[in-house]
């Protein structure tokens, strides 16, 4: 089933069945949904589950989001389920068109998230994960002719955050670094690895955001991209955001995001939007 098919029926789910919310963390601490569909930033992955549920409860997300720069705009959908405040399934699909070329390329993106121990807010610890993501390029014309080696490929990574409680002058401060192992070009829209059989590659990612109050925070991100093709080349992803968490059913997520190079195409820099349904 297609995942905009699947976002439909879980916010129709979410409407009509008050009695399977989850309430039991703070408000905004279910984070968004990244653009490969775990729970997180717009762009790197959080030591956080999806939703809003902890121990015996069922937590889930559903986004729509879209990165639009210069010359590419990039959809994303996807869904987020976990249990028990300790595991996390994802699927999400993503459909890139590239304007100048005419083109279209799709990826399709199945994650797993485990939350190895710590906390959020109490303990020594930070919240701690382990994460993979299998990626599977669909349209892999474009990336074999600039040098991909393969239409598939598997992230893992390891993230830890932390939430502050009233650490800035009163407000909460959240932070969160991420180390993924990597061979995706342009996380995968361009294919894994290269010809010349280089293999993956540890890339570091991090957010940081600060509560303003209850239902806004504002931050910003960073994750770096593996340079593995000759062809072209691929800078670190940057993005400054702003987020807003009326109640813990609805969040909308915005920001400024910066590309560098992507496929050649130079200074690729926009907005990216992002609309979740949480329970």
């Amino acid at each position: 089933m297609p995942p905009r098919v699947l976002t439909a029926l879980l916010t129709l789910l979410l409407a009509c069945s008050p009695s399977l919310r989850a309430d039991s963390k703070l408000l905004g601490t279910s984070g968004g949904q990244q653009v490969e569909g775990q729970a997180g930033g717009g762009i790197v992955p959080w030591a956080l589950l999806a939703g809003y549920g902890d121990s015996g409860e069922w937590g889930v997300s559903a986004a729509l989001s879209r990165v639009n720069v210069d010359d590419l705009r990039l959809d994303v959908s996807g869904i987020a389920v976990s249990y028990n405040n300790r595991v996390e399934l994802s699927l999400a699909r993503q459909s890139l068109d590239v304007l100048p070329l005419d083109l279209s390329i799709s990826q399709d993106i199945f994650g797993g998230k485990l939350r190895l121990g710590g906390d959020l807010v109490y303990g020594r610890l930070p919240a701690l994960t382990a994460g993979v993501q299998w990626k599977r390029n669909r349209d892999n014309a474009v990336p074999f002719a600039l040098g991909a080696k393969d239409d598939e490929g598997l992230d893992v990574t390891l993230s830890a955050s932390r939430l502050w409680l009233g650490a800035l002058a009163g407000r909460n401060v959240f932070a969160n670094a991420t180390l993924r192992r990597t061979d995706a070009n342009q996380i995968g829209l361009l294919g894994f690895g290269n010809s010349a059989g280089e293999s993956a590659e540890w890339v570091a990612e991090g957010s940081i955001g600060i509560f303003l109050n209850r239902h806004w925070v504002v931050g910003a991100e960073y994750r770096q991209q593996p340079d593995l093709l000759q062809a072209v080349k691929a800078n670190a992803w940057r993005d400054v955001f702003i987020g807003w968490f009326p109640n813990k059913r609805v969040s909308i997520i915005g920001a400024y995001t910066d590309l560098g190079s992507v496929a050649g195409l130079v200074d690729q820099t926009g907005f990216y939007i992002s609309l979740q349904v949480t329970h």
